[in-house]
């Protein structure tokens, strides 16, 4: 059994575990965030499921759709 605030899901965006609360008894935290409904199309579109909080607060301020590339490793 898992508590509801017990990671179940992953982010398609960052790929971070967290808990989607839309099923939970109280509203999921995102539901306070006010995402345009260009963007709201555009997550549509681009994942399915949910994405993490953390990446939903940073899209609403203005973060690009896609994470940048992680840089190579330094050579030695």
């Amino acid at each position: 059994m898992t508590t509801p605030d017990a990671p179940s899901d992953t982010c398609p965006r960052c790929g971070a575990p967290f808990h989607c609360g839309v099923h939970d008894d109280t509203p999921c935290a995102c539901t306070t965030l006010q995402l345009d409904d260009a963007l709201l199309m555009q997550l549509r579109v681009r994942f399915s499921g949910c994405l993490c909080l953390r990446c939903l607060s940073a899209l609403a301020g203005g973060e690009p759709l896609e994470l940048p590339a992680p840089a190579p490793p330094a050579a030695r």
